[in-house]
């Protein structure tokens, strides 16, 4: 089977969607093509995939090809390259109704690799996850960066430095990474998220949960989440939360955002007021920025200065990472791959398999409804 392995477009996206680890472990029985150029952000070059047992070919080359792995959604001219009948497989934006559509349209089978239910069996092609795990890693170290002071405690001879106090607002997968790495660095750390079961894993990190109390059963309910992910908390239980987070933000130096709800905008955490109100020099990373912001005053792909305040909106975090994202990545398509591939190296789709079923995202000229 042909398989294509394009270079990614979309402006400031620097990973690529195989490594030449990957590639070694399908050339024994698959034909791979690999853009020239593909890997170069992700400090891969040609002949590095040339050794595993790539051909190195154009772009129509890559397109061309029966399954065809990419990181991010093909565009208009992307999706022309491509045979109709194709597999592709990346992170699709499955909330794109547009996206979807057009994908359809061109008779692709399509696999939104976001869509991957948060299941024991399908923790491997976690696209999510492994790259929310680089996210939050490297949203320490630009707030890091950001900051004009130390981040730990230091005693010299010409005084003691405080440690700097970090707050993280959302502890999913990259709330916790945040975590820990603030924690490596020497920092005083708080935590705050809706569902009240990370509150030990918070606090087995070394950081301080900040506890909203529940005062009905449905905000009890709804705070449990769906699949892992949070949902929309009522206005009441924000308001709150909001009051208590304006508090803690004022006493921070550092703030990171991570809360996001699929398909939705993402929640507001940090109000004007609140930044007004924070300590001139300090820093907000917000990772939400790309689907509204948990801060209204952060800018698309911007650090900006607002009351006296860092905010820093840089929209794939992951991408600064790029040659262990893409490490990560394509061992979580190489995964998802032994699921549509079966042992003779046949392309089959069980549409009654679990993960298949949440991540078809287009099939036989339709679309399906997420």
């Amino acid at each position: 089977m042909r398989i294509g392995i394009p270079a990614e477009t979309r402006p400031g996206e620097t990973r690529v969607a195989a490594t030449p680890e990957t590639v070694k472990k399908l050339a024994g029985k698959h034909q791979l093509v690999v853009q020239s150029g593909a890997g170069l952000a992700a400090s891969i070059p040609d002949d590095a995939f040339a050794a595993a047992g790539a051909t190195i070919g154009s772009a129509a080359d890559a397109y061309g090809a029966e399954i065809v792995l990419k990181v991010r959604a093909p565009d208009d001219g992307e999706r022309a390259q491509m045979r109709h009948g194709a597999v592709l497989i990346g992170m699709l934006n499955p909330f794109d109704a547009d996206n979807t559509a057009a994908m359809a349209s061109a008779g692709l089978s399509a696999f939104a690799l976001e869509a991957v239910p948060r299941i024991t069996r399908a923790q491997s092609m976690d696209v999510l996850s492994s790259q929310a795990n680089i996210a939050g890693y490297k949203a320490v170290m630009v707030a890091a960066n950001t900051y004009q002071r130390f981040m730990p405690m230091l005693m010299t001879a010409a005084g003691t430095v405080k440690a700097a106090r970090v707050l993280i607002m959302g502890v999913g997968v990259a709330g916790l990474q945040a975590i820990a790495t603030a924690k490596r660095l020497g920092a005083v750390i708080e935590a705050s998220d809706v569902r009240p079961p990370v509150k030990e894993q918070v606090e087995s990190l070394g950081a301080k949960f900040i506890d909203v109390p529940f005062i009905t059963d449905e905000e009890k309910e709804i705070a449990q989440g769906v699949g892992g992910y949070a949902r929309p908390m009522p206005a009441d239980w924000m308001r709150r939360q909001a009051e208590l987070v304006h508090e803690r933000a004022r006493q921070a130096d550092i703030v990171i955002t991570t809360a996001l709800i699929p398909g939705r905008k993402a929640p507001v955490l940090i109000s004007e007021e609140t930044v007004r109100a924070m300590k001139p020099g300090s820093v907000i990373v917000d990772l939400a920025v790309e689907q509204g912001g948990n801060c209204p005053l952060s800018e698309l792909g911007k650090t900006v200065v607002k009351h006296g305040v860092y905010i820093v909106g840089e929209p794939n975090l992951a991408c600064l990472v790029a040659a262990d994202a893409s490490a990560l990545y394509a061992r979580n398509v190489l995964d998802f791959l032994k699921l549509i591939i079966d042992k003779d190296d046949r392309l089959v789709i069980d549409r009654e398999d679990e993960i298949i079923k949440a991540t078809l995202v287009a099939h036989a000229g339709e679309a399906s409804r997420k």
